[in-house]
C-alpha cells in the first residue's frame, strides 16, 4: 500500500508480546508508530520501556493515578475476581490516549488485544464495550484481530491495510509466537499479568483502606504490597514487616510528616506503621502487637520506640502474642 501522507498511529503498550507484535505489524506496511504506556501503583510501565527499548519504538509514559482512582472505586461494569476493573480500565486507557492523538500528530490508536484470548474482556461485547465508551469509537485498530473483526474507519478509508492485518483469536499462543520468529522477537514477558489488582490479598487490602478512608495517597497504596496489615478500628490501621527485605520496601513509603513508626528499642524486631498515626490506647496497643512479632519474650516489658511527626519518644509495652492477633489481619 502506498499512502500519499504518512501514517501516524498511536498505541496502548503493556510491554507484553502482542502490544510489541501489534505494532510491529503496523510498522511493516509503512506506517509509523508510537507508543503510550500508564503508570499507577496498580502497574508500572517498565515492560513498556524495555518493549520500547528492543524495538526502536517511541514512548510516552504517564502517571494516571489521579484519573484511575474514580473509575476504580465506581466502575460502570464492575470487578472481575477481584478489584480489577479491566473493561472500564481499558476504556479510561483509550480515552486518555485519544486526548494525546492532536499532540503526537496520529491519525488513530491502536492495542495488542486479542479477541477471546480473554473471556470477559476480550470478547466482541466487551470489545465494543471499550471503543464506546472511551470517546473515541472509530479510531480504535486491533492489528492482531482486525480480520475478525468489523472493519474499521482506517481500514475502508485506506490508512491501514486490512489484508496485512491479522485475525488472530482464542487463548493460543502459537500464532503470536510463530509471528515473533518472523519479527526476530526474542525478548518478550510471560503473558502473566502485572496488575496487583487480580491479586486477591491486594485487592482485599485496598478495599479496606477504599472503606475505611476518603483521601488516599499513592504511598499508602503502594505499601500495601508489603508487610502485614492489621485493622485495629475504623481509624487505625498498623503496618508489620515479615522480614529485613519486607522492613526496606517499607521505609519506602514512611511519610515522617504523616506516619507513626515503631521499632522495639535492643532487641530485632520488625519496621511498623500507622499510616496517618494515632495516640492513646491504640499507640500502645499497636506497639504491644509489634513487640509480639519481635525477638522479646511475650511476658517481659518491651521498650518501643515512637518516631511520630515532629518528635521521639519511648513507651514501655507487653508484648501480645501474634497467635492473637490473628483476627486483625487483612489477608
Amino acid at each position: 500500500m502506498i499512502h500519499k501522507k504518512k501514517v501516524k498511529g498511536l498505541g496502548l503498550c503493556s510491554g507484553g508480546l502482542d502490544s510489541i507484535l501489534s505494532a510491529l505489524v503496523l510498522r511493516k506496511q509503512g506506517i509509523e508508530v508510537l507508543w503510550i504506556a500508564f503508570e499507577t501503583p496498580f502497574f508500572s510501565a517498565d515492560k513498556a520501556r524495555k518493549a520500547s527499548s528492543n524495538n526502536a519504538i517511541p514512548i510516552i509514559v504517564k502517571n494516571i493515578t489521579e484519573q484511575y482512582l474514580p473509575m476504580l472505586k465506581d466502575p460502570k461494569c464492575g470487578y472481575g475476581k477481584h478489584l480489577n476493573p479491566c473493561m472500564d480500565c481499558h476504556a479510561l486507557m483509550f480515552r486518555l490516549a485519544g486526548e494525546m492523538m492532536e499532540e503526537t500528530k496520529s491519525n488513530f490508536l491502536f492495542s495488542g488485544e486479542v479477541m477471546g484470548q480473554r473471556p470477559m474482556s476480550q470478547n466482541k461485547n466487551s470489545l465494543r464495550y471499550v471503543e464506546k465508551n472511551s470517546g473515541y469509537d472509530g479510531y480504535i485498530l486491533r492489528p492482531l484481530s482486525a480480520k475478525v473483526l468489523p472493519e474499521t474507519p482506517m481500514e475502508s478509508n485506506g490508512l491501514v491495510d486490512r489484508e496485512k492485518l491479522c485475525g488472530f483469536t482464542g487463548r493460543s499462543r502459537k500464532p503470536q509466537m510463530e509471528l515473533a520468529g518472523k519479527f526476530g522477537v526474542v525478548d518478550y514477558p510471560s503473558p502473566a499479568g502485572g496488575c496487583l489488582l487480580t491479586d486477591g490479598g491486594y485487592a482485599k487490602r485496598l478495599k479496606d483502606l477504599f472503606d475505611h478512608q476518603e483521601n488516599i495517597d499513592a504511598s499508602e497504596m503502594d505499601l500495601l504490597s508489603h508487610g502485614r496489615h492489621l485493622r485495629l478500628d475504623k481509624d487505625v490501621k498498623v503496618v508489620i514487616g515479615r522480614n529485613k527485605k519486607d522492613n526496606e520496601n517499607m521505609l519506602r513509603y514512611y511519610r515522617p510528616e504523616k506516619d507513626i513508626m515503631l521499632k522495639t528499642k535492643n532487641i530485632p524486631g520488625p519496621v511498623t506503621l500507622i499510616s496517618s498515626g494515632c495516640g492513646g490506647d491504640a499507640l500502645v496497643r499497636a506497639a504491644s502487637i509489634s513487640a509480639g512479632y519481635s525477638k522479646a519474650s511475650t511476658d517481659t516489658p518491651v521498650k518501643v520506640c515512637v518516631t511520630y511527626p515532629g518528635g521521639q519518644k519511648e513507651i514501655t509495652v507487653t508484648p501480645i502474642p501474634n497467635t492473637e492477633v490473628q483476627d486483625l489481619l487483612i489477608p
